[in-house]
């Protein structure tokens, strides 16, 4: 597996995943509960238009991570609790993370690719109500952040890209993948951005790389997520 790509554009459904071929799944009841307990509170729902245009993102996300100064966050499960730090050297990805998880955007997504051996990647799903919150928050990538030199060491915390026209490598603003193999993802390096590691809660990602999957490495049982600031 050479890359992890961002899936907004599949052609399953609205969102679906890294394969464009039907893939069957058994809809997890916690689903349904997580969506409806949150809805309310997601501010995304509420925008008339994009919050952001690629044109302005640079200069807003520089001075929105100046005033949002947290770094550590909660990746809440039903297999456990995953906690993450990002890191301050690599701001532009840190600040769009901190943003999307105050406008709501995760609760709801899933663990929609799991590769065992290799990566679990998040911040996606085939509920419509994911690809409203995409068109509300806008259109746009983050550029690459290399020059901070993470490596995908185990437990690393990386930005999912576009396959397609993006020389640039840079990231895609919503979808990301913790590095599970023991050995690393290195071939990566330089390829995707890391912008933060798993301080707690491998034995969660362990847990979520061994389930069943089906076509496209998306889990047979949906994997719901819901992601928090700790500070």
């Amino acid at each position: 597996m050479a890359s992890c790509e961002d899936t907004q554009k599949s052609k399953i459904k609205n969102t679906g995943s890294s394969s464009s071929n039907t893939i069957t799944k058994v809809k997890d009841s916690s689903e349904n509960k997580i969506n409806s307990s949150k809805k309310k509170k997601d501010k995304l729902f509420l925008h008339d238009e994009p919050m952001l245009v690629q044109e302005k993102l640079i200069p807003f996300l520089t001075e929105y991570g100046k005033k949002n100064t947290e770094n550590k966050i909660r990746i809440s499960t039903r297999f456990g609790d995953i906690d993450i730090v990002l890191y301050n050297d690599t701001p532009l990805h840190r600040a769009n993370m901190i943003l999307l998880i105050k406008e709501g955007y995760f609760n709801g997504t899933f663990f929609h690719r799991v590769a065992n051996g290799f990566v679990i990647q998040g911040g996606n799903s085939d509920n419509k109500d994911t690809s409203i919150k995409r068109n509300n928050i806008g259109s746009y990538l983050i550029p690459s952040e290399f020059e901070a030199g993470h490596r995908h060491t185990r437990g690393a915390f990386s930005a999912a890209k576009y396959a397609e026209q993006n020389v640039s490598k840079a990231s895609s603003p919503f979808e990301f993948f913790i590095v599970q193999s023991e050995r690393g993802a290195h071939h990566l390096d330089n390829d995707h951005t890391v912008y933060g590691k798993v301080i707690k809660g491998m034995d969660v990602v362990d847990e979520i790389a061994k389930q069943p999957i089906g076509e496209g490495e998306w889990p047979l049982i949906n994997i719901p997520i819901t992601v928090e600031i700790l500070k």
